[in-house]
């Protein structure tokens, strides 16, 4: 019998062309289009009006049947309050990550499951492996999109449930499917932003949400040089949105956010984006999730990386325990921040990570 498979069509061209490929390989193919997100929907940046006449669209084109679940309630609770906690709290949050883990495959995964499906599909960059009934995430074969660092928090039973079809393709091969197949989305702008809202000026959404307090900027000589909107809403290593000159103040190179002191309300910058403050040997990471039963093995050489748009760089773990590690890396690292995923590569298989509590400078 032919697998049910439902796909979830966001109105991009990389779920579109999942589901086109779907259809084309003979399965019995439906599509769910997920609406998360209800605070401000007729705002000027909010797009989910349009995503979803693009996947209708799309739908019609491939000649499957689309219904609409409203995961809103899901994604404020599991989500996006985690996220607005975080910044309250100093660090910088991934909302993709837990957007994938909390609502991309456990609710709409559940739901699918409810409706009669076999899997889920989804356009995600990355590859499932099945080695003896156990389940391995590996990397995109596009090095230039590979999304595992963004899928590091799924299970055994989530993979065993997934399918990413576009896990052995480049991008261009996918936007030439669309084209060719005639998809009216196969040049439309890939999405960016924080999950499922959308691009938006970071600090004046977060300000909606997050009681804001200005304070000093100082320099790493304790001179004060600017004044910033709220320390919460910065990360380490930005450089955008500080408005001190470096050709005014210093010595003419950008100036970067190197520290964040939450308690006295400072933000710390530092000039260079080599400045040394920037670089981290380690860090230790919590809420430890490995896709496989087991640890992985101590003082062994791995390689990982704390960013997505990051290449991996070598590393060992130094420790284990209550659900926490320690990472040592080889070469020191850029802007390493509180809140970000540590997540950790054996080859082109993901083996899991967790989320970067704090740093070590040896």
């Amino acid at each position: 019998m032919k697998k049910n498979i439902i796909v979830g069509l966001s109105g991009g061209v990389d779920s579109a062309v999942t589901a086109w490929l779907l259809k084309e390989q003979g399965y019995n193919v439906t599509a769910l289009f997920m609406k998360n997100w209800e605070d401000d929907d007729d705002d000027e940046y909010c797009s989910s009006k349009q995503d979803l006449i693009d996947a209708v669209s799309v739908a019609e084109r491939i000649g499957i049947d689309i219904d609409v679940v409203n995961f809103a309630k899901e994604y404020k609770e599991k989500v996006f309050s985690l996220f607005i906690d975080g910044i309250e709290n100093g660090i910088t949050p991934n909302p993709d990550i837990l957007c994938n883990s909390e609502i991309k495959f456990n609710a709409f995964l559940e739901h699918a499951m409810k409706l009669g499906a076999d899997k889920i599909a989804t356009g995600h960059y990355a590859n499932i492996n099945e080695i003896d009934g156990k389940y391995q995430l590996l990397k995109g074969n596009d090095g230039t999109k590979d999304q595992s660092y963004f899928l590091y928090r799924l299970n055994q039973t989530q993979l065993s449930k997934s399918l990413f079809p576009l896990g052995r393709l480049l991008k261009s091969d996918v936007r030439n499917i669309a084209k060719k197949n005639r998809l009216h989305n196969h040049d439309r702008k890939d999405s960016t932003g924080i999950c499922f809202i959308g691009e938006r000026p970071f600090s004046q959404f977060l300000a909606k949400y997050i009681k804001t307090k200005t304070g000093s900027i100082l320099d790493t000589n304790d001179n004060i040089i600017g004044e910033h909107d709220g320390v919460n809403f910065y990360t380490i290593g930005q450089r955008k949105g500080l408005n001190i000159g470096g050709s005014k103040k210093g010595n003419g190179q950008p100036w970067f956010v190197v520290e964040k002191d939450i308690k006295n309300n400072q933000l710390i910058v530092g000039q260079g984006k080599q400045h040394p403050l920037l670089f981290k040997d380690g860090v230790v990471a919590t809420d430890i999730h490995w896709i496989s039963e087991g640890n992985p093995k101590i003082n062994w050489v791995y390689s990982a990386k704390t960013r997505y748009r990051q290449s991996d760089s070598a590393c060992e773990i130094d420790k284990i325990s209550n659900n926490s590690c320690t990472v040592m890396f080889g070469q020191k690292q850029l802007a390493m921040t509180p809140g970000q995923s540590l997540v950790i590569y054996e080859s082109n298989v993901c083996l899991g990570g967790g989320f970067i509590k704090n740093t070590i400078n040896l």
